[in-house]
């Protein structure tokens, strides 16, 4: 089981990772969205804003109202954003759920693609 600090770690590193990939920022310039992440085994929350393909924040909680709901594990969302796993194949076993239109969850996946196309 991961901490909300860990967590908000891998969160960290998510951001960076995205927000220097120039082909992926190029890729979504036109994609805005708010993200609650779900912890469903701590019950954290957390929020991601993303405006224009760049992530500018995050935080605890859940702020606002999402466009996009993912819920996992604590271990996996830190997985996840540390690039240890495939969230494809998790989303596709029904460990990871992604509540959000179908256009949104393709991106979500061709995000993670491009940053971590080995995993």
């Amino acid at each position: 089981m991961a901490t909300s600090d860990e967590i908000m770690e891998a969160l960290a590193d998510f951001k960076e990772q995205c927000n220097n990939n120039k082909r992926l920022r190029r890729m979504q310039r036109d994609w805005t969205k708010l993200i609650h992440f779900v912890a469903e085994d701590t019950g954290d929350t957390f929020t991601m804003d993303v405006v224009k393909g760049e992530i500018v924040s995050f935080a605890t909680g859940r702020n606002g109202t999402p466009d996009i709901i993912v819920t996992a594990s604590s271990e996996d969302l830190c997985d996840m954003f540390w690039g240890d796993l495939n969230p494809s194949q998790k989303y596709l076993d029904g460990e990871i759920r992604v509540k959000g239109s179908q256009e949104d969850v393709m991106r979500l996946d061709a995000i993670t693609m491009i940053i971590w196309p080995e995993v």
